[in-house]
């Protein structure tokens, strides 16, 4: 048997990053930046105001309260019509431009009309009170993100500050998926005798799409080597990684391994691992190519422990592991040693410390689907006995 660390080194070796490109803004949310995004402009690029009120000189605010007159009005998008003088104040809006002459803006609560035309002041105001400054947010020529960084919402609203339409990023993986199985169908038909709904596909269609990837269904596949040749074939010319669950076990009509033999350069490896034992991983003219178990919670498992790693380092990121954090068992986590690494569903849950608690999502079968959908993290058991009640045990968070 092979260790997860180990498995896990020899698949990342063959997973380098996709070549960067230019990214359009609105196709952009999550993917990370390939080199340094700088500034073109200050932002804001104009002195504006923080408030509506009055932009006013300080010094005649000093007296206050005083009366000024009222010169004109300021509204945001458009250029500034007057100079405020001595003893002038302008009516403004939040973001326009500050008019020539003033210096402060005095928010329209700390203020009353006065009579012909005039404004009451009823505070002093302190040069630069509410006026956002030049480039207070960013300089121009600033480094606005470095390599590497993953564009949240946040940094997308920058970089349309700035003015950019594309960004230089990773691209998203297109990450084929298919079944094989003779048993397997679709939709909401009756069950012939032998056959099962083919639970894999959507599930590793949806795990793909939520590790920031583009899912491509490949669809489920009779087991025949011809059929599984061509869907192999047909999805490394247009994708960049392939997931295939079922067939990679020892059975007689696991035509999986035959095919991938033959097209490419395969590893078969039992991993040290409860479940998700088997695990196959290797390249087809030079595509990745993940053969999971078709136990369904060994093929999520597989994919969790495996295959999305493998897709966050195609796509840039440099986090590629789920989350490993300590929680105290709420009832006992047992196992049989057998020189695995056991991984319980289980459901955490943070008490008013922020201490995580977990317990078991039901029944730990690899084809128990369900039990794996309620849970919200693996607990991860070394070779032993398990954990008693109110132990301590490492978990892995999904979510």
């Amino acid at each position: 048997m092979i260790d997860v660390q180990e498995a896990r080194r020899v698949i990342l070796a063959a997973c380098p990053a996709l070549a960067p490109r230019a990214i359009p803004l609105g196709d952009a949310l999550g993917r990370v930046t390939a080199g340094t995004v700088m500034a073109g402009h200050d932002v804001p690029p104009f002195a504006n105001s923080a408030m509506d009120g009055f932009a006013v000189r300080a010094a005649d605010t000093a007296g206050a309260p005083v009366a000024l007159e009222v010169v004109g009005t300021a509204a945001a998008g458009a250029p500034p019509g007057v100079r405020v003088g001595p003893g002038q104040a302008v009516r403004i809006m939040t973001g326009a431009v500050v008019p020539p002459g003033a210096d402060a803006i005095v928010m329209v609560e700390r203020t009353s009309p006065g009579p012909r035309g005039r404004v009451n002041i009823e505070a002093p105001a302190s040069p630069g009170d509410h006026i956002r400054q030049p480039g207070e947010d960013i300089r121009a020529g600033q480094v606005l993100f470095e390599p590497g960084t993953e564009l949240g919402p946040g940094h997308l609203g920058v970089l349309a500050s700035v003015g950019a339409e594309t960004v230089v990023a990773v691209p998203p993986a297109r990450v084929g998926v298919l079944s094989t199985g003779d048993e397997l169908t679709s939709g909401p038909g009756p069950l012939l005798p032998a056959q099962i709904r083919d639970s894999n596909r959507p599930m590793l269609l949806a795990l793909v799409a939520r590790a920031g990837c583009v899912p491509v269904d490949l669809g489920a596949v009779l087991d025949d080597e011809a059929a599984i040749t061509a869907s192999i074939q047909h999805g490394v010319a247009g994708c960049d990684a392939i997931l295939s669950s079922g067939g990679v076990s020892v059975g007689d009509f696991d035509y999986v391994k035959t095919v991938l033999d033959r097209l490419g350069d395969m590893h078969w490896w039992q991993v040290a691992v409860r479940p998700a034992k088997p695990l196959a991983f290797g390249t087809v003219l030079g595509t990745p190519v993940f053969g999971l178990p078709g136990n369904p919670v060994s093929s999520m498992v597989s994919f969790e422990l495996f295959a999305r790693p493998a897709l966050r380092q195609m796509t840039g990121h440099r986090d590629l592991f789920r989350p490993e954090v300590p929680a105290i068992a709420e009832e006992p986590l047992r196992r049989r040693p057998d020189g695995k690494l056991h991984l319980v569903r289980v459901v955490a849950t943070a008490d008013e410390d922020g201490r995580l608690h977990v317990r078991s999502s039901g029944g730990q079968g690899s084809h128990l689907l369900r039990a794996m959908a309620l849970s919200n993290a693996l607990a991860l058991l070394p070779d032993g006995d398990g954990v008693e009640a109110g132990g301590t045990v490492k978990v892995l968070l999904l979510t």
